[in-house]
C-alpha cells in the first residue's frame, strides 16, 4: 500500500487541528513527515497517516 503524499499548500486536518502543509521531510527510517501549520502559526510534524484532506 502506497502512502498519501501531500504537498505544500494542501490543506489538511491533523490531529491537533486544521491547518495548511508547509514543509516535507524525510526521516532517517525512509517515512516522510509534513510540517502542517495551523492558524495561530504553530507548526507541527505527522507522517500521511495522521493528516487528510480538508473538506470544504
Amino acid at each position: 500500500m502506497t502512502d498519501t503524499f501531500f504537498k505544500p499548500g494542501d490543506h489538511v486536518v491533523s490531529p491537533d487541528a486544521r491547518g495548511t502543509v508547509i514543509d516535507i521531510q524525510a526521516t532517517p527510517s525512509g517515512k516522510w513527515v509534513f510540517g502542517v501549520e495551523d492558524d495561530s502559526g504553530r507548526v507541527g510534524y505527522f507522517t500521511s497517516r495522521a493528516l487528510r484532506i480538508a473538506q470544504s
